[in-house]
């Protein structure tokens, strides 16, 4: 029987015109058999910190006093040979030229899902992936992308990627931990210092992971897998 992987999705500064020239698109994955057992370590965390279980993890709450908490997040992922990172980082949005390749800023948004996913998949498993909600217009782009990566994988009966579907991101506790990775990664990124509680996560990060967090890792590293994609030159015309 084939293993199947869940995978969670989220975004960084990926809004088009917002103040950050950077774009960053990663997923957590994992077995779905270890999901409530993940999920439960994650509660005990937050209960041995003093935090209801309904905690949200989010890389725009890591404050101080919250520091100790988050730590132990990242250490957990690092220690949990079940989790697994990945994520694609668009250094500058404005070299983007969506007018050459007649798309839209949110159509690519999805193409950087696209190769943010694609490299995960091994044929000889399945795969549920799930995006956060943004709205219910984009539920044909989700479908598009389902669609998509499973001609890339010439699995056209769905068998290994059995589904693309959005939930609410606050609602699924490993989901956040993408949240926080690839907040992690844009502020190292970014190279931003003016919170000592986050650049000491991005110290820890590149600690536990071996990486500088700024440049793309080989292609098959597993555990903490980055992409520094930058858009091809395309001269004036």
């Amino acid at each position: 029987m084939k293993q199947i992987y869940n995978i969670y999705c989220d975004e960084s500064c990926h809004l088009e015109n917002d103040k950050s020239k950077i774009m960053v698109i990663g997923g957590v994955w994992c077995p779905l058999d270890n999901v409530q057992a993940i999920a439960k370590h994650i509660r005990l965390i937050k209960k041995a910190n003093g935090l209801k279980k309904d905690f949200e993890i989010k890389w725009s709450k890591v404050s101080p006093a919250k520091l100790f908490f988050y730590k132990e997040i990242v250490n957990y992922f690092f220690d949990c040979h079940d989790l697994h990172f990945r994520v694609v980082i668009i250094p500058d949005k404005t070299k983007l030229r969506h007018d050459f390749f007649n798309q839209t800023h949110d159509d690519f948004y999805y193409k950087v899902f696209f190769f943010m996913l694609k490299t995960i998949f091994e044929p000889n498993s399945k795969y549920r992936i799930y995006l956060d909600r943004k709205d219910t217009i984009s539920e044909n782009k989700v479908q598009k992308l389902h669609n998509v990566l499973c001609n890339n994988m010439y699995d056209f009966s769905k068998d290994i990627i059995e589904r693309v579907q959005q939930v609410r991101s606050h609602e699924v506790a490993i989901m956040q931990i993408a949240d926080l990775f690839n907040g992690i990664v844009s502020y190292a990124n970014r190279r931003l210092s003016s919170s000592k509680a986050k650049l000491s996560l991005v110290r820890l990060a590149r600690e536990k992971s071996g990486y500088d967090l700024t440049k793309t890792t080989l292609y098959r590293e597993n555990k903490f897998n980055i992409l520094c994609w930058c858009p091809p030159e395309i001269e004036n015309v």
